[in-house]
């Protein structure tokens, strides 16, 4: 008779089995990631606008007919030779709502970046030192803030010769205090915190502290206001060419367009209708993109709207 062994003794097939769990730790950058991409309107709007930003930059190099060039058919609705028709003159109005996306995009990224970049470093310079430099700093930001954005880009694009860069220039100059506030605010907090008290006892200078340790923290903000001044950037170009005082022929913009449209609504609706509707896909999906971020970005976010 053979002994059986004892339950639970090593051998035994029942006897229970340690589980070893893993445990993955997860970045911030991708929890950010993570709420984004859940979020869906953000994530349909970032595709959308990839796919106009593809089509106007890529499209002019495989069209086949130019936004600079006549051709012989003259105020032709849309068709599958010229998708968007054609305005009095001759030109394809497919050829320059593609020119004119492009050009509109390149202003309203210009002023997205340079805004952001200038009211971010403002921003945090104010925040981190407080006191005098603080109060000086925020109420130059504050002056530019009260200024008319459109009177004064109106007045300042007249005399820029309708050049995309410079109007880009222009409108950036007049909204990164919007950035600056936003920073400064953020800073005011992060300064407090321990890892700044590390910082400055291991010796890092108020310059690597403010672009090593505080910038980086603070940039969650900085992306989201920057998307919102992707679509600020839009309507204000198409606000200053609507008026006649932004991008000028032969060149043209999607605010250019309507504005050249405007008289031609009811007799060839296409030429008013399409530029518009790019100009409004673009803002909102700008806006559902920096929605998207926002809650990304946020880490108090309890739940991603779906």
């Amino acid at each position: 008779m053979t002994d059986t062994e004892a339950p639970g003794s090593a051998g035994s097939e029942l006897a229970p089995r340690e589980r070893e769990f893993t445990v993955r730790q997860r970045s911030q950058s991708r929890l950010v990631l993570r709420r984004f991409v859940r979020h869906r309107a953000a994530m349909a709007s970032l595709v959308v606008f990839a796919l106009i930003v593809l089509w106007a930059f890529a499209g002019p190099h495989l069209w086949h007919y130019s936004y600079r060039k006549f051709t012989p058919d003259n105020s032709q609705p849309p068709s599958l030779k010229h998708p968007f028709g054609t305005d009095s003159a001759g030109y394809d109005s497919y050829a320059q709502v593609m020119r004119g996306t492009q050009t509109s995009l390149k202003i309203a990224l210009m002023i997205a970046l340079g805004s952001t970049l200038l009211g971010a470093v403002w921003g945090a310079v104010a925040g981190f030192y407080r006191g005098l430099v603080d109060a000086v700093m925020m109420r130059i930001a504050d002056l530019v803030l009260t200024l008319p954005l459109l009177a004064i880009a109106l007045v300042i694009s007249s005399r820029s010769g309708g050049s995309w860069y410079w109007i880009a220039l222009v409108v950036a100059g007049l909204t990164w205090a919007y950035v600056a506030r936003v920073v400064r605010s953020t800073v005011l907090s992060l300064r407090e915190k321990e890892f700044v008290e590390a910082a400055r006892a291991l010796g890092a200078s108020d310059a690597r502290i403010i672009f090593r340790h505080l910038l980086p923290n603070a940039l969650g903000p900085v992306i989201v206001n920057a998307t919102v001044l992707v679509a600020t950037g839009i309507l204000t170009e198409t606000a200053l060419s609507f008026l006649g005082f932004g991008i000028q022929p032969p060149d043209t913009s999607l605010g250019l367009l309507v504005a050249q449209a405007q008289t031609a609504v009811d007799t060839r609706p296409w030429l008013f209708y399409i530029p518009g509707a790019f100009i409004i896909t673009i803002a909102l999906t700008v806006n559902f993109i920096g929605d998207g971020l926002r809650d990304a970005f946020d880490p108090r976010q309890q739940r991603v709207r779906q």
